[in-house]
C-alpha cells in the first residue's frame, strides 16, 4: 500500500550484518516490495476460490457466517465473522487510507490545486463513466443499487502491477496513479457514507461524532499519545457501527484528526541528536558492555524520544500500519469475501445484468473515463501531463484503474444482501479486474523504457 516509490533513507544507514542476515536480505527486500502485497492478495483469492468450489464448500462458507458476540449483555455486538472483518478489521485499511489522504492533501500530489487537478479530474471521470455504464445496463431492474461497485480502484494491485514494469514506466506515472487512486478512494468513501447507509440512529451517531470531536480537540491541544486516539477511535467506531453509517467511515474521519505536525523542529532535533551523539562518543572509553552501561542506555533512549518528537504521529502510524494492512487485513478480507461457488451460476453470470454492468463498468468505463477526463482537462489548459508521461501511458493507466478488486468487493457487500446477487457481482469484479490487469500490464510493457 506504499503509494510512492520513495527512497528509504534507511537504505543508506545499514548496520553491519551477519552471514545469515546477508543471506536473508533478498527475501526481506522481497517482503517489503510493493508488488508482494498484491501477490499475497492473489494467493488468498485463489485459496478462497478453491475452497468455495471444493467438497468442503459448505463448511468454508459456514465458517465465515459463524456469529461472534463481543461486549456485556445488553450492549453486546453480535455479528457473523465476515461482518467483523468487513465492519471491524477493514477499519484499519480505511484508517490508513485516511492517513494517506491527509498526507497527500497537506504535502503531496493533492497539496496544490494545480497539482491536484489532473488526478482529481481523472478520478472523477473514472467514477462517473463506470456508474453510467452500469446504470445503462441495469436500468429498470432491482440491481441498480449496485451502481457504485465498478467505481472503485484497488490501490495495491494497480501500483503492484505498475511496479513490476520497472523502468518501462516513468516515476511520474507512478505518482499520478497513486494520486488518482487516493482521489478515487475519497470518492468511494463519500459514496459509502451517502448511499450505503442504513436507517440512522441519531443518538449513536452523536456518540460517534462526539468521539471524533474529542480526537480533533486532542490534536489541537497537542495530544500525541497513540493510546488516546485508539481509545477515542474505538468509541467512534462503536457509535458509527450502531448508527447505521458504515463503521469504516469512522476510520477515515479519525485519520483526519491525527496530528501531522512534529513536536521538535529540524534544528532542535539536530542540536539534540548532536549532543546525544557527542555524549555517546565520550562513553567509548567505558569498557563495560552496553548491557551493563545504564548511562549508555539512557542516551539511546533519549535519541529514541528525540526521533519520535521529530516525526509526525501521522507518518509514524502510517508506517506502522502498512505491514499489518498488507499482510494481515487485506489477505483475511480476500479469504472471507473472494470465494465464489462456480457452476450453474457461472453460465448465468455471462448474461446477468449485474455481472455485465460490473464488467463493462470496470473494463470499459474506467479506462475511457480516466483517459477522456484527463484529455479534456489538458486540452482546456487547466493542467498538463507530468514530465515523461505520454497519452499512451495515461491509456494504460486507465486500464490499471479498472482493477476494482478489494474496494469493489467491499462495496458489493454493502450493495447486495442477496447471496445470489452478491455472487454475480463478485464474478464481475474478479473477471474484470483480471482482464484490466492483464491489458494494462501488456499495454504499458510494449512502450519504450522511460530512460530510453
Amino acid at each position: 500500500m506504499g503509494h510512492h516509490a520513495n527512497i528509504d533513507p534507511r537504505d543508506h544507514y545499514e548496520t553491519p550484518c551477519s552471514p545469515v542476515e546477508r543471506l536473508l536480505a533478498p527475501f526481506q527486500r522481497f517482503i517489503h516490495a510493493e508488488a508482494t502485497g498484491g501477490i499475497l492478495l492473489l494467493v488468498c483469492t485463489a485459496i478462497a476460490m478453491l475452497a468455495a468450489n471444493s467438497p468442503f464448500s459448505d463448511g468454508w462458507h459456514a465458517m465465515w457466517q459463524k456469529h461472534l458476540i463481543v461486549g456485556p449483555e445488553g450492549y453486546a455486538i453480535d455479528k457473523p465473522l465476515v461482518l467483523w472483518i468487513n465492519d471491524g478489521l477493514m477499519v484499519l485499511f480505511f484508517f490508513m487510507v485516511g492517513l494517506e489522504i491527509k498526507r497527500e492533501v497537506l504535502v503531496g500530489e493533492l497539496a496544490s490545486m494545480r497539482q491536484a487537478l489532473l488526478p482529481l479530474g481523472a478520478a472523477a471521470g473514472g467514477v462517473i463513466a463506470p456508474a453510467l455504464i452500469y446504470l445503462s445496463i441495469t436500468g429498470g431492474t432491482p440491481y441498480m443499487h449496485g451502481w457504485a461497485v465498478p467505481v472503485a480502484t484497488d490501490i495495491a494491485f494497480a501500483l503492484g502491477i505498475l511496479s513490476l514494469l520497472g523502468n518501462r514506466v516513468p516515476i511520474q506515472l507512478k505518482v499520478f496513479l497513486a494520486a488518482l487512486a487516493i482521489a478515487d478512494d475519497i470518492c468511494a468513501i463519500i459514496v459509502i457514507a451517502l448511499f450505503y447507509t442504513a436507517d440512522l440512529s441519531f443518538m449513536a451517531l452523536a456518540v460517534g461524532v462526539g468521539a471524533l470531536i474529542v480526537a480533533a480537540l486532542g490534536n489541537k491541544f497537542g495530544v500525541r499519545r497513540t493510546l488516546f486516539y485508539v481509545v477515542v477511535g474505538l468509541v467512534a467506531w462503536v457509535g458509527f457501527l450502531k448508527s447505521g453509517v458504515h463503521a469504516t467511515v469512522a476510520g477515515v474521519l479519525l485519520a483526519f484528526c491525527i496530528p501531522a505536525s512534529t513536536r521538535a523542529s529540524r534544528e532542535d532535533f539536530l542540536a539534540t541528536a548532536r549532543k546525544i551523539a557527542d555524549d555517546f562518543v565520550a562513553r567509548q572509553k567505558c569498557s563495560s558492555p552496553m548491557l551493563a552501561d545504564p548511562h549508555g542506555h539512557s542516551l539511546v533512549d533519549a535519541m529514541r524520544r528525540a526521533s519520535n518528537d521529530a516525526m509526525a504521529p501521522l507518518l509514524r502510524l502510517e508506517h506502522a500500519l502498512v505491514p499489518w494492512v498488507a499482510w494481515v487485513v487485506m489477505p483475511i478480507f480476500a479469504l472471507a469475501n473472494a470465494g465464489v461457488t462456480l457452476g450453474e451460476g457461472t453460465a448465468a453470470a455471462t448474461t446477468s445484468a449485474i455481472t455485465l454492468g460490473v464488467v463493462f463498468g470496470l473494463a470499459v468505463g474506467k479506462p475511457v473515463g480516466v483517459f477522456f477526463a484527463s484529455f479534456i482537462m489538458v486540452k482546456l489548459g487547466l493542467c498538463r501531463l507530468p514530465d515523461g508521461v505520454t497519452w499512451q501511458h495515461i491509456a494504460g493507466t486507465g486500464f490499471l484503474a479498472g482493477i476494482g478488486f478489494t474496494m469493489a468487493l467491499f462495496i458489493a457487500q454493502l450493495a447486495f444482501t442477496d447471496a445470489a446477487m452478491l455472487d454475480l457481482a463478485k464474478v464481475g469484479v474478479l473477471g474484470a479486474s483480471t482482464l484490466c490487469g492483464v491489458i494494462g500490464w501488456a499495454w504499458l510493457r510494449r512502450l519504450p523504457p522511460a530512460n530510453g
